[in-house]
């Protein structure tokens, strides 16, 4: 755990921020900031700079770009949920820890879009006002479907917050199985049994080595005729060749956030694949992200600045492998 508010040698540590530090509450004075967004010359030299928040951005390449140079950095505070992307870049020594909370509201909003948008087909009625064409027909309902979420943490409790009032049956599956008070989270050990029973399927994983294409060849086969795959995770947890194969045939429907390749190239196949709904990556981005950043940053500053244990810490990286 990183030491207090000074350095080994005296002096005060330095934290860059995404945001200019006159718009955090309740920063501790003990610390000494710098504002980056990415964008022009960095504020310092990164080999100042103890406490690493990157900026607002999906570019990898700009959150990455100082970090070879943050030579006695001790914390990076991702802004992410995931942080598959940071792990190879890191030194053994520093902690690193992501946003769990700040993306659960916007995130789950997005899967119940999906799911709500997919299952009473809105994006054909949006086609068919282009063109001005009235076509009536049954489309399926969340009341009484079986919903299995796929990764359980603080997201898939959101997206499940967000389900229960539409009067479906909410199934889930975690790396660790426990009892929840909503009931029974299950092993993945249990995905072959539960995939054929669900509706609509949910995946909100963190990538991994375990969960790179997750949703392959045999998961996709598991699911029943007509189903729904909505990915709110990482677009590696699905392999694209096999869910275009189910897509093609008509087999499974999918509404899917995050894409593998990202961004989705113009020519690529699942654009015009039948039954899919595409959004760009459009989950945690909403009014309430900037708020939550801004909350967590305060907090976990002030738990830098005087040495107690950080909060959402996914491990020090000698232990990632």
């Amino acid at each position: 755990m990183p030491s207090g508010a000074r350095g080994n040698r005296g002096e005060r540590k330095l934290a860059w921020l995404p945001v200019p530090p006159d718009e955090i509450d309740d920063l501790p004075d003990c610390l000494d900031y710098a504002h980056w967004d990415g964008r022009g010359e960095f504020p310092t030299e990164p080999s100042l700079v103890d406490f690493y928040a990157p900026p607002i951005t999906k570019d990898t390449a700009v959150i990455l770009r100082p970090l070879p140079d943050m030579s006695r950095l001790q914390v990076l505070q991702a802004l992410s949920a995931g942080v598959d992307y940071l792990l190879p870049h890191l030194r053994p020594e520093v902690v690193l820890c992501n946003a769990r909370g700040v993306h659960d509201a916007g995130t789950a909003e997005l899967a119940l879009t999906l799911t709500l948008a997919s299952q009473r087909g809105v994006p054909e009625f949006v086609r068919n006002q282009a063109l001005g064409r009235w076509q009536e027909g049954m489309r399926p309902s969340l009341f009484g479907a079986t919903v299995l979420i796929v990764g359980y943490g603080s997201i898939g409790a959101a997206i499940e917050d967000r389900l229960l009032p539409f009067g479906c049956r909410v199934k889930r599956v975690a790396n660790r199985p426990r009892w929840s008070e909503r009931g029974a989270v299950h092993s993945p050990s249990s995905l072959q049994k539960l995939l054929p029973e669900a509706d609509v399927v949910i995946l909100s994983v963190p990538l991994t080595k375990e969960t790179h294409h997750l949703a392959g060849a045999d998961f996709l086969a598991a699911m029943k005729d007509g189903a729904l795959l909505v990915n709110v995770a990482r677009g590696a947890v699905v392999d694209t060749q096999s869910l275009l194969a189910e897509l093609e045939g008509g087999r499974l429907r999918a509404a899917l956030d995050v894409t593998e390749p990202e961004p989705l190239p113009e020519a690529h196949p699942l654009w015009t694949a039948p039954g899919v709904l595409i959004t760009p990556h459009a989950g945690a981005f909403t009014s309430a992200f900037l708020p939550g950043v801004k909350e967590l940053l305060a907090i976990q500053l002030r738990r830098f600045a005087y040495g107690r244990e950080l909060r959402n810490t996914i491990m020090n990286v000698s232990n990632a492998s």
